[in-house]
């Protein structure tokens, strides 16, 4: 089977999975995968559909604190499907197909039909359509800044320079908010072979130097000792800016690189000679805000000019407020470098962060389940749900121009967990008290479908049969069906095909396929595709015999951006000038007072510059290394992570002894909007002024209502929910202040874990 974190060898004994093996391919495989076969059979799974009794017995409408708190009642099929179709044909005929939104979140399956967004869209697209989302959680500010800068930036991320070219030609990598390889476990569509620490090794070996600038030492690996410079979290924007000071200042910005691929040079050198606003953006400026000593910055400055340099950009440095400005700084640093397009330097956007990240692919078009056209334009940035719920009609600027809010009366969602992935959970409670109806489908009892109205069981990828494809990995994995569903689990596409029917949309939606059919039909529209391209797949039954197919790699290693590089004229980028724009005339002209049409600098309202009231330690939310996100956080292997049931705070020595905290004890972090109970790790390998706490953990908040204090530890409930800026409107949420003290007295039991409670239904002995 494919997943997100790996391909798997899935070993059957009497009906049930008694096991996942490493695939064979695979020399650096995830230990996260095999979690799931306890899984299969937990006490979280839902085995039918459900309802909660307050909806069922009063009917759809605001919640009023009951969702979450409420029992549910278990249905049959054929009355899901009629609640379902009756409730989307009240709301779409009553208020439009606006007022459905659909929050699904991709990641729920790397199967390529049995994706859960994919399904849930194009059946919404049958019934009218609905209000979408734009953007990601993961590097939404970056999604809208960089097309302003360099024509595009999803369409960069398969492009990466790869980590052969690296070994071979760079001699210097310089990582903004480090290169952690666990998070290459990760590969959204599948993952065939993990490569990035492999690829990392290449380098090492290969000779070229590796500089991690975060707050975190294990932020990079080990081997071949790389230099480690500790840096104020928020700052990166700041310390960019003088780095590019520093080369404008001492004649080793490359001028004629500057003239021939860039335009606005002149505007964006005027800020950092301090023109604009009488501050020079200099490495003394720069050492009180980011709190690395000035030498220190012009020293690396001068290495990189002398050097081929890789200048990497981790996503996280997205997720803080003014997100999209470290980005553009660290463009206009690669481009004053002059090495954009260069074998082993320029830029990169999330090398280990996601495994296809420097994977030198051979891109083949797959085909996907076509979604059809959605004819609502409303729609909101993805970070933005609760500023929706609480504020229907409501104004709200984004990319340039000013949107309003629709009013959502049903929240529909089929893959992903939004109270894993949001902002301040507590508003977020409050909020998704406000639609008339919420449905989401999934396969365990997680911190969302507790929090539902109506609960449709899925299925998981090892009781389906799929295909294991992406353009992003060089193998196409043939899903076998390992066994059948838990309880009454359907899969996503029968769930909807039967919603379909009850609305009279049932052959729109299926075409007359089944599910084994459409897989098949995909593979033969993915062989036509793949042979315009000059690759040939296997027939479908031959592709199943063999388990996988790979796809060999392209003959050449090209840097990204190289065919620009090579001849700006032939091969210009997709920005008004062609060019690289280092000032942007159409940004300029949003008038935003936080992004003027250059990188700036922009003070976030919480980080540790700014750290000397009730909350002086800056809180950041890491990628898990024993989890996808949420997924699989019941497993043994997330599990045997967590401190006393809990998940783990890293807090330096000297902020542990300041507040008498010993290694292992449970403390409470908390600011004003939220407090969560952790578990102490000590590590010298923090700086000190920062705590970190891995994202996941499912929540578990005391209480009924919103407010209360998460026993599980969820950084989620004390980070902020506000955009990145008016811009992008993205995730700001390692920008957050928090204080942190040792629990006196027992510390209550996590209930994350525990299914909610059932009741008989009104009239029902």
């Amino acid at each position: 089977t494919s997943t997100h974190w790996g391909t798997y060898h899935v070993q059957v004994a009497d009906g049930r999975v008694a096991s996942l093996a490493p695939f064979a391919e695979d020399r650096d495989p995830s230990p996260i995968g095999p979690s799931i076969v306890d899984l299969l059979d937990h006490p979280t799974r839902i085995r039918r559909p459900a309802v909660r009794k307050g909806w069922l017995d009063q009917g759809p409408g605001p919640a009023n604190g009951r969702r979450g708190v409420d029992p549910f009642v278990e249905i049959g099929w054929d009355e899901a499907e009629q609640l379902v179709g009756a409730e989307l044909d009240r709301v779409r005929s009553s208020f439009g197909n606006s007022a459905i939104y659909a929050g699904s979140y991709g990641w729920a399956s790397a199967g390529r039909f049995h994706h859960a967004q994919s399904q849930i869209h194009r059946f919404l697209n049958c019934i009218g359509g609905y209000t979408a989302s734009v953007n990601t959680y993961s590097y939404a500010a970056a999604e809208v800044i960089v097309p302003h800068i360099l024509g595009t930036f999803t369409g960069l991320l398969p492009r990466h320079t790869c980590w052969a070219n690296i070994a071979d030609h760079c001699e210097l990598f310089v990582a903004f908010g480090g290169l952690l390889l666990a998070n290459g476990q990760m590969g959204n569509g599948g993952t065939g072979r993990h490569v990035q620490r492999e690829g990392y090794k290449a380098a090492v070996d290969g000779g070229v130097k590796f500089v991690n600038i975060s707050p975190r030492r294990l932020d990079m690996e080990s081997p071949g000792d790389p230099e480690w410079i500790p840096i104020r979290p928020n700052s990166d924007t700041a310390m960019l800016l003088a780095l590019c000071y520093t080369l404008r200042a001492e004649g080793l910005a490359d001028e004629s690189f500057l003239a021939s691929h860039c335009t606005g040079y002149d505007r964006f050198g005027a800020y950092l000679d301090g023109k604009d606003d009488g501050v020079p953006k200099t490495a003394q400026w720069a050492a009180g805000l980011t709190g690395i000593d000035a030498a220190t910055i012009t020293g690396l400055a001068r290495e990189m000019a002398s050097k081929r340099t890789m200048v990497s950009l981790s996503w996280s440095l997205t997720r803080q407020q003014f997100g999209e400005q470290p980005y553009w700084a660290g463009i206009a640093l690669a481009a004053m470098l002059g090495q954009i397009g260069t074998e082993g330097g320029g830029v990169g956007f999330g090398y280990a962060i996601a495994n296809h990240i420097g994977n030198n692919v051979r891109h083949v078009p797959y085909a996907a389940l076509p979604q059809g056209r959605n004819p609502v334009k409303d729609f909101i940035p993805v970070a933005r749900i609760s500023d929706m719920l609480l504020n229907p009609g409501g104004e709200f600027e984004y990319n340039g121009r000013t949107y309003h809010y629709p009013e959502a009366r049903i929240v529909y969602w089929a893959g992903g967990n939004p109270f894993h992935h949001h902002q301040d959970l507590n508003r977020l409670v409050a909020a998704w008290d406000r639609p008339d109806t919420v449905i989401v489908h999934d396969w365990c009892w997680n911190a969302t479908t507790r929090r539902a109205d109506i609960v449709l069981p899925c299925t998981t990828m090892l009781e389906r049969e799929d295909i294991g494809v992406t353009p992003r990995d060089p193998y196409a994995i043939a899903m076998s069906k390992a066994v059948q569903p838990a309880g009454e689990a359907r899969d996503d596409y029968d769930i909807l095909a039967g919603v379909a029917r009850v609305m009279g949309v049932g052959d729109a939606f299926t075409e007359g396929r089944s599910s084994g059919e459409w897989v098949r039909f995909l593979w033969a529209e993915s062989q036509r595709r793949a042979a315009a391209v000059g690759v040939e797949l296997p027939d479908y039954d031959s592709f199943v015999d063999g388990r996988y197919f790979k796809v060999e790699p392209p003959e050449t290693r090209p840097a990204m951006m190289e065919a620009f590089r090579d001849d700006p004229e032939a091969n210009p980028l997709r920005t008004p000038s062609g060019r690289i724009e280092l000032f942007s005339e159409v940004v300029a002209g949003f008038g935003y007072a936080d992004c003027p049409g250059h990188a700036t600098w922009n003070a976030p309202d919480e980080w540790a510059g700014d750290a000397s009231g009730e909350f002086p330690l800056h809180l950041l939310g890491k990628q898990p290394a024993n989890k996808l996100h949420s997924q699989l956080d019941p497993g043994a292997w997330s599990k045997a992570a967590k401190v006393n049931g809990r998940e783990a705070i890293e807090i330096s020595p000297d902020d542990a002894a300041a507040r008498g905290i010993a290694d292992g004890d449970i403390v409470e972090v908390r600011n004003g909007r939220g407090a969560c109970l952790c578990g102490a790790v000590i590590t010298s390998e923090l700086m000190p002024g920062v705590v970190m706490i891995s994202t996941g953990a499912w929540y578990d908040p005391e209480g009924a209502g919103s407010g209360g204090r998460c026993r599980h530890g969820n950084p989620n409930v004390l980070s902020p929910d506000i955009g990145t800026s008016p811009l992008s409107q993205g995730p700001a949420a390692h920008s957050c202040l928090v204080e942190v003290t040792r629990l006196e007295g027992d510390a209550p039991d996590v209930q994350a874990f525990e299914p909610p409670a059932f009741a008989p239904r009104k009239g029902d002995s």
